[in-house]
């Protein structure tokens, strides 16, 4: 399985820039690894509902209670990026590291988490992850535009058929009814 110099190296690669052995060499390739690897990983994260990345929770309410608009508030998890909807979850907002509802304790959440472990990626997540990254360095490592839209091309595939597969892992989602059907009952 990949590590996350494993990643970067992949990344490296395509750009056609030298290989590292860990991020915290001492050379631009691993400089610019190190500085845009968790905040891809982070960003790619929270921008899809990853099925290796689910977790779910039971919160306790938080002592203190929001001055006005709902009635409770649960600290999130230390590890979160993410609220998946639920079909017990009432209405509901996230500020301050808090979500804000009216519904009652414990409050149970299915999140995606901050997952680290690279071993624990999708396949085709970690072939999206090299090509942020990639897509990241390409101006930095390489100063040619030629190299940038390419790698851009890849990252926009990558993302299409990691996504693709991951939908495919899961049942299908049923919408909820449009206020055009509803208003018509």
């Amino acid at each position: 399985m990949p590590s996350e110099v494993d990643i970067a190296n992949l990344a490296l690669q395509r750009l056609g820039s030298s290989t590292i052995t860990s991020l915290a060499d001492d050379s631009t390739p691993a400089r610019e690894s190190n500085r845009v690897y968790a905040h891809a990983r982070d960003s790619e994260l929270r921008a899809h509902p990853w099925n290796f990345a689910r977790k779910r929770a039971s919160l306790a309410a938080s002592s203190t209670v929001p001055a006005f608009g709902f009635a409770l508030q649960y600290p999130l998890p230390a590890d979160f990026l993410r609220l998946l909807p639920t079909a017990e979850q009432n209405d509901f907002q996230i500020e301050d590291g808090h979500i804000l509802t009216d519904d009652t304790a414990p409050l149970k959440i299915i999140y995606i988490y901050r997952q680290t472990d690279p071993n624990a990626f999708d396949q085709t997540f970690v072939d999206l992850l090299v090509a942020r990254i990639a897509t990241d360095l390409a101006e930095k490592l390489t100063q040619s535009n030629k190299k940038t839209i390419t790698a851009q091309n890849r990252y926009v595939a990558a993302q299409r058929g990691a996504r693709k597969v991951n939908a495919f892992e899961r049942t299908a989602q049923e919408l909820p009814d449009d206020v055009w059907i509803t208003a018509r009952l």
